[in-house]
């Protein structure tokens, strides 16, 4: 586990470094707004210019991350209308991936206007608001991630509501949404 906060740290060194801003999403940010759980990756959405990439991957690869040869040709890889890159850094003998978003869409450029500083594993990082992680997690529909929804419900309290159904709606994931508040009133 160590290795997998020393990774983060590690990664939001470099983006202070090099003036990225960030903002942590996955496992990391319900430990911040949920029940914390085990992780064993690292989600992060980042503000960067395209023409930029070369110089992160360059910096990446000085802390001993791995970037896929198809990322150098200018490839970006999608996940949920969300462009993506995939990432993996080995320690000892273990290996842990890193998944970079970047924040090219409208919703992602919101997250990142709403994200916060926090503490993560004994650091201020920044983090996602409660609303946005609510939202990614319902985007990735795991069981797992809906239980990080009700986890967050459960240690939040009142979410701004409005802020919800307009982006689940966006998002196509209305339906989703609405379980969930469903399912935090019973």
């Amino acid at each position: 586990m160590k290795s997998v906060t020393d990774t983060l740290h590690a990664m939001v060194e470099l983006l202070d470094q090099l003036s990225i801003q960030y903002a942590v999403m996955g496992g990391f940010a319900v430990r911040a707004h949920g029940v914390p759980r085990p992780t064993y990756d690292i989600d992060v959405a980042i503000v960067l210019e395209r023409t930029r990439l070369p110089e992160l991957f360059d910096r990446l690869r000085e802390h001993d991350f791995v970037v896929p040869d198809v990322y150098e040709s200018g490839w970006v890889d999608q996940v949920k209308g969300m462009p993506l890159l995939k990432l993996r850094r080995y320690i000892r003998d273990e290996s842990l991936d890193v998944d970079l978003f970047l924040a090219e869409s409208k919703f992602l450029s919101e997250v990142m206007r709403r994200r916060f500083p926090a503490d993560a594993e004994g650091r201020i990082l920044w983090v996602v608001s409660p609303e946005d992680l609510v939202l990614l997690k319902l985007l990735a529909g795991r069981p797992r991630d809906l239980g990080d929804v009700a986890d967050v419900f459960f240690m939040q309290g009142d979410l701004d509501e409005v802020y919800l159904r307009n982006w689940a709606s966006a998002l196509g994931i209305s339906e989703h949404l609405q379980k969930a508040l469903d399912e935090r009133s019973n």
